[in-house]
């Protein structure tokens, strides 16, 4: 399989596994993709981290593939890619990424599609798009200019330049970047403990922050939308436990429930 899931402890795991191609992304493996999501939302898992097989974490999409000259580029990104980019965006746990090496195209748009982004410092990240004619896609656009301001964004497609783990973190691209031998134990660790936690009370923070970032709240209405969250979270399980310990002065269990 071009697209592997494992379970442990709640965590999931979502690789990808095409390491002979650099995880380079075609039709086939978007579905296998698509698919494995949807196994990791059945099985309820309350964490997710998606990682690459190989040498790198992906190349893009799989050029191998493509009809220039005839294919219909606007086609493609909305049957193949965009979904994936939508489904891991809107996945209903925490997601994790870890990152190494070569992060481009499908894979930049998968990356940073994730909620939080470890990477190591032999990461290669950024549009090359300009190399071969093409527009940045994977909604490369949108995590550029959101986490990195317009002018920072386009140097980076009008260049084509790709930035080091440590330059993506300092511009604050990505999280953190830690060593290649601990990112994928640093990145599985910190899964492990979100999903300890109060997931349910998370995921209700994970919709007003992507709430924020794509439309221009003010005070009011966000303060409107943390009361809402609040009663959910007020109505769950966890709340009670999370409450209850604290009184008790005790660790809490929460359940995500």
């Amino acid at each position: 399989m071009k697209v592997l899931l494992s379970i442990k402890n709640d965590v999931g795991e979502l690789v990808l596994n095409r390491p002979d191609k650099l995880n380079a992304v075609d039709d086939a493996m978007a579905a296998e993709f698509s698919e494995r999501l949807r196994e990791a939302e059945k099985a309820a898992v309350r964490a997710l981290v998606v990682r690459g097989e190989g040498p790198g974490f992906c190349a893009g999409r799989d050029l191998a593939t493509a009809d220039p000259g005839n294919e219909d580029g606007e086609a493609v990104l909305e049957r193949v890619v965009n979904p994936v980019i939508k489904e891991l965006s809107d996945f209903p746990a925490p997601t994790f990424a870890a990152v190494h090496g070569a992060c481009l195209g499908v894979g930049l748009g998968l990356a940073l599609a994730c909620d939080v982004v470890y990477v190591s410092e032999d990461l290669k990240i950024g549009s090359p798009f300009v190399r071969i004619g093409a527009v940045l896609d994977s909604g490369g656009h949108y995590f550029f200019v959101s986490r990195i301001g317009p002018h920072r964004a386009l140097e980076l497609i009008y260049t084509g330049r790709l930035l080091s783990g440590p330059e993506a973190a300092a511009w604050g691209l990505v999280n953190q970047c830690v060593p290649r031998a601990e990112l994928l134990e640093k990145v599985r660790a910190l899964a492990h403990g979100v999903a300890s936690g109060p997931t349910a009370a998370l995921m209700e923070s994970k919709r007003i922050v992507r709430m924020l970032a794509e439309e221009p709240l003010g005070l009011t209405e966000v303060l409107k939308r943390e009361a809402k969250a609040q009663g959910a979270a007020s109505r769950t399980d966890d709340y009670r436990e999370g409450i209850t310990a604290f009184l008790q002065k005790r660790p809490p269990k929460f359940t995500g429930k």
